[in-house]
């Protein structure tokens, strides 16, 4: 079924799906490098992309469950470069981050990018940055949801603040490693050979963009109808700095299908946190948002039964989906920058 759903779409795709805290099946379709011939698994690594932003979250709500934070906090006095209110406005607290709803610009991040022989730019550097540039807040906290990359920078840093080290070690020391996350992390030191190639198709009009946009020795060779990348990292980590396999972030999508519960009761996250996240916290046109889980929609969305957050850029495509009610997720994970993932969700829910 995979195999029809992708062909000629994306050179590969790797989907798990999981049932509370079991995984219940995967599989994968395609190559993971068309020059090569390499077949794409449940093991292969791809860029997280945005899809980096529910680990944010959780991390966040690790903190707080913690007493480290809380989720009223004035996010100016964690992040001192963060913009100020208008005056009349409201001080935006870190629930407004995580919901989407703090009324911070939305740059386009498509050159938020370095090629992985390169160093790239120091995260604390590169929020303060992009804070500083875009220091006026487009309206009220709380007022309505607005989907912002900026938004989880700034909760990396606070993320740093808050917990004493940099957002990278927090994550690896508190979720990763004890998930047993071991094909996933911010660099690609630690998976070996087994790590897709993205790909673009080369007659879409997106291609002239990536070529002009994108930093130098990012955009690769053809290969036959696509387009392909060498390998690059993200700057801004907590936004989207993930590289990892399919099965681990089921793995993590399965805590979030369990109440915060893995390997036979021990806890990542509590009960209270894991509901708190998938409720709906604020909603606008385009989202209805919880604490790092969201809805796409106009004003309320058409299919209440799902939860999700997506992740792609140049290159890669990604969906972690939970249907709350049903105990049930899917995760699926691409090596093109768009593919049919609705196709790919129906397949993956069909599935024994």
């Amino acid at each position: 079924m995979l195999e029809r759903v992708t062909s000629g779409d994306v050179p590969g795709v790797a989907v798990v799906k999981a049932s509370g805290r079991r995984i219940e099946h995967g599989a994968s379709a395609g190559k993971a490098d068309l020059a090569s011939g390499r077949s794409t698994s449940t093991a292969t690594a791809h860029l997280w992309f945005s899809m980096t932003k529910i680990v944010t979250a959780t991390a966040v709500m690790q903190l707080a469950e913690r007493g480290a934070l809380q989720l009223d906090d004035r996010v100016d006095r964690l992040v001192e470069e963060f913009p100020k209110p208008r005056d009349g406005w409201p001080e935006v607290k870190v629930r407004h981050l995580l919901s989407h709803s703090s009324g911070l610009a939305n740059p386009i991040p498509v050159s938020w990018v370095h090629p992985v022989e390169r160093q790239g730019r120091d995260p604390r550097d590169f929020a303060t940055d992009l804070l500083r540039k875009h220091d006026k807040l487009r309206f009220p906290a709380g007022s309505r949801a607005v989907y912002s990359n900026l938004g989880y920078i700034a909760l990396g840093e606070l993320i740093g603040t808050a917990s004493g080290q940099r957002y990278e070690n927090y994550v690896t020391n508190e979720i990763l490693t004890p998930l047993s996350m071991s094909r996933t992390g911010f660099g690609y030191e630690k998976l070996g050979a087994d790590v897709a190639t993205g790909y673009q198709r080369r007659l879409h009009p997106m291609t002239p963009l990536f070529r002009l946009l994108l930093p130098k020795g990012i955009v690769g060779e053809k290969q036959g109808r696509f387009l392909a990348f060498n390998r690059f990292l993200v700057d801004g980590p907590a936004y989207g700095g993930l590289v990892g396999s399919a099965m681990d972030a089921a793995r993590f999508m399965a805590v979030h299908l369990n109440e915060g519960e893995f390997d036979g009761g021990r806890r990542l996250l509590s009960s209270e946190s894991v509901r708190a996240m998938q409720t709906i916290q604020a909603s606008g046109r385009k989202l209805e948002a919880g604490f790092g889980w969201f809805r796409r929609g106009r004003e309320g969305s058409r299919n209440k039964a799902h939860l999700e957050h997506l992740g792609g850029g140049g290159g890669f495509w990604n969906m972690m989906r939970i249907y709350p009610e049903r105990g049930v997720g899917v995760l699926a994970m691409g090596n093109a920058t768009s593919y049919d993932h609705e196709a790919v969700a129906r397949a993956a829910l069909g599935s024994r």
